[in-house]
């Protein structure tokens, strides 16, 4: 690339083809906005486990990237090592990679199987966005912190059920499924949505993602 270019690609392959001098040679500064670890999965895009001394990493992440024990343990295992991670609750504005406020990446959406990646070094785009990424961290929460948030105890059950209103099945189905009457399965319904404070039926199944008790 040349000088404040922007140019479009789709897939991560792509991405690394055009891309990867200016993702992998960060210095000062490598900051990541996703909601989980499968935006930027390819390991190139990812800067060494154990960062450099000089190099400041910082992940920020939904707490989707919780839901799975492995991408749970992967983040405690890169915060051990060094590098900066935190969760927001709320929508993050950007799924983002910056590198030295020279270099970035912004995820787009995803069609016939692949994403849409735009890469910029404009620097009047980079400092936007780097701004708002620093104030979603910001009101973002320590990693360690929000796990150690007194989270709603869910049983096995709660759980299934929890998984079919994020699903959408209708009772009989989700009753059918878990092996459970209708009545019980309503009656666990209104107790879930007390114990997550939810209003409805779908938030309760969106509050309980969020929180990372269903995958």
């Amino acid at each position: 690339m040349t000088a404040e270019q922007v140019i479009t690609v789709r897939g991560e392959e792509e991405l690394i083809r055009r891309a990867a001098h200016l993702i992998t040679c960060a210095k000062s500064e490598f900051l990541c906005a996703a909601t989980d670890l499968g935006t930027w999965s390819h390991p190139r895009i990812r800067p060494a486990r154990t960062p450099a001394p000089d190099l400041r990493v910082r992940k920020l992440y939904t707490p989707a990237a919780l839901a799975d024990p492995r991408q749970r343990q992967h983040l405690l295992a890169i915060a051990d090592a060094g590098v900066q991670v935190r969760i927001c609750v709320a929508a993050l504005p950007h799924e983002t990679i910056i590198v030295d406020r020279r270099a970035m990446i912004l995820a787009g959406a995803t069609s016939a199987g692949e994403r849409e990646f735009t890469v910029t070094t404009m620097p009047a785009l980079i400092y936007g966005v780097h701004a708002l990424f620093d104030a979603t961290w910001h009101a973002a929460t320590t990693l360690t912190g929000f796990l150690r948030q007194d989270l709603p105890q869910i049983d096995q059950t709660g759980a299934s059920i929890l998984e079919a209103l994020d699903a959408g099945l209708t009772d009989e189905a989700a009753a059918r499924r878990i092996g459970i009457s209708l009545r019980t399965y309503r009656r666990r319904v209104a107790e879930l949505m007390t114990l997550l404070q939810a209003r409805s039926r779908f938030q309760a199944g969106a509050r309980a993602g969020e929180l990372g008790l269903i995958r």
